[in-house]
Formats: structure tokens, C-alpha cells, sequence
């Protein structure tokens, strides 16, 4: 299976850099499944009911969001009816939508998506991950009842998402880091067979402050005072994430290439 991921779409930038890329990279990648992280599509906070569906249309086959979950409010009632798009698996036990779904694939193909929420350095003191993950892999073992299985860690200590890599090597397919809107050059495939990325980074403007406009960030670091609001950077994005194929008969992963395109950030993708 050829599975793209791409990192939190970052505003109204990371939005239009989808919706004009992501066409021709599901036609020339020739991509079975394509996640995408939406975790700060609507202003840098939250994804609303009309981005999501603008992402969906897009070529998003799945949504992923995160900490920001529910900051637009109508996402509280959207997710509930929308099956495509995921909140974290260790968020509250009352939050609305699911943690984990299996989605038909071509060929009549499954595949499982799930997310969680790290714990260190994180605002709200989330419930452990690997707990929240060990029930779910556990009933579907990618080779069997799915022929993959992608795990979205969305924190903010690479330490934490490296241990979650390896706690699902050999019992996921992909595991790949977001949250920090910077992607790490570690892109592998671990010795169980799992493809793992620390970080996909943003689909957003480069040109930034982890893709808000760099003057009220900057001024704060300079003098620790507020004198307005973070708004997203406007600028040109790049669409940064990761690809994988996959053995359907295993599960396991057989190629990993990192993806940036368009934007800034030098250009990365597999390899013809």
C-alpha cells in the first residue's frame, strides 16, 4: 500500500498549498491512502466543519487532529458525523468522535488510523498513551485484519515519540510524529518493520515562527510582553509529511522517503 501523511496544516496557507498539490501527488505517487493532520487548518487553532471538508475534498482520506481538538466548537458536533476525521485516542473520556478507525482502501484493503496524545511538556496532563494504544494494536494486527495500521503521535518530546515508535514496531505499519511544526531528518524504518518519523512538520509558511507571522512571537521572546494576537504566515507553504509503502501481506513497511514540496524547504519525496 502507498500511504502519504502530511503534517498540521497550518491556516489558510497550508490550505490552498493542499488543495493545489495534493491532486497531482495522489496521481503521480499513484497513493492508495493519504492522512492528513488538521490540527491547526482554521487560523492556527482547530479545524471547523467547512476546512475539514475543503480538506476532504482535497484527497484527504482521513483527518487527524490533536491538543487543538475541539478549539472551533462546531467540531464538537462534526466529528460525531463526519467518520473520517479522528480526535486523540487519550483525550477526555467524554470527547465526542473516535480515537481509532479502520478505513477501506483500494483493492478491498483496510487500513487502521489512530492517534494519541503525548504527555510531557504537553499543557493538560493527558492520559498515557501507551495504554491508550495497547488494546488497539493488539486488535489489529497489520497483515490480518488490516493490511496497515498508521499511528499519528502528536506531542511535543521527540524522547516520547521515539518510545512510542518503538513500543508499536511490529505492531504498526507507520508511526509518525506531529505538534512541532518542524520535521527531523530521521525518517527509517525501525528493526521490526514500523516506518517512523519524529516529526512531519507543517504543511504551512516556512517563513515564520512554526507558521505564525514573526513579529508578535518575536516580540515576545524580546520582551516577554503580548501586544497582540499569533496569526498564521500567508506566505507560500510547504506540503511536509512522509511516505510509506507497505507489504499488504505483513503489514510492515518497505520504503520511506520524507516529503516537502513546494515552499521554502528543499524539495523531498520518493524517489522515481
Amino acid at each position: 500500500m502507498r500511504i502519504l501523511f502530511l503534517g498540521d496544516v497550518m491556516g489558510r496557507s497550508g490550505r490552498t498549498a493542499l488543495a493545489d498539490r495534493l491532486p497531482r501527488l495522489k496521481a503521480d505517487w499513484r497513493l492508495d491512502f493519504v492522512v492528513v493532520n488538521g490540527e491547526n487548518a482554521t487560523n492556527g487553532a482547530g479545524l471547523s466543519a467547512d476546512h475539514a471538508r475543503a480538506l476532504l475534498a482535497a484527497g484527504a482520506d482521513a483527518i487527524t487532529l490533536g491538543d487543538h481538538a475541539f478549539d472551533q466548537k462546531d467540531m464538537l458536533q462534526f466529528c460525531e458525523t463526519e467518520p473520517r476525521i479522528l480526535r486523540p485516542l487519550n483525550y477526555s473520556k467524554v470527547a465526542p468522535g473516535k480515537g481509532a478507525r479502520v478505513f477501506d482502501a483500494p483493492g478491498g484493503r483496510r487500513i487502521l488510523v489512530a492517534q494519541v496524545l503525548g504527555q510531557v511538556f504537553m499543557k493538560r496532563p493527558f492520559d498515557d498513551p501507551f495504554s491508550a494504544l495497547e488494546p488497539v494494536l493488539k486488535a489489529h494486527p497489520p497483515g490480518g485484519l488490516v493490511q496497515a495500521a498508521l499511528i499519528d503521535v502528536h506531542c511535543e518530546a521527540t524522547s516520547e515519540k521515539m518510545g512510542i515508535g518503538h513500543f508499536c514496531d511490529g505492531r504498526a505499519s507507520v508511526v509518525v510524529g506531529t505538534h512541532t511544526h518542524v520535521p527531523t531528518a530521521d525518517a527509517m524504518i525501525l528493526p521490526g518493520g514500523t516506518a517512523y518519523l519524529s516529526d512531519a512538520g507543517m504543511c504551512g509558511d516556512y517563513d515564520s515562527v512554526i507558521g505564525m507571522q514573526k513579529d508578535e512571537p518575536m516580540r515576545r521572546f524580546i520582551t516577554g510582553m503580548p501586544k497582540g494576537r499569533f496569526e498564521p504566515a500567508a506566505g507560500e507553504a510547504t506540503l511536509s509529511g512522509l511516505y510509506v509503502e507497505t507489504d499488504d501481506r505483513t503489514g510492515r513497511a518497505t520504503r520511506v522517503a520524507p516529503v516537502r514540496q513546494g515552499g521554502r524547504l528543499a524539495p523531498a519525496g520518493p524517489a522515481p
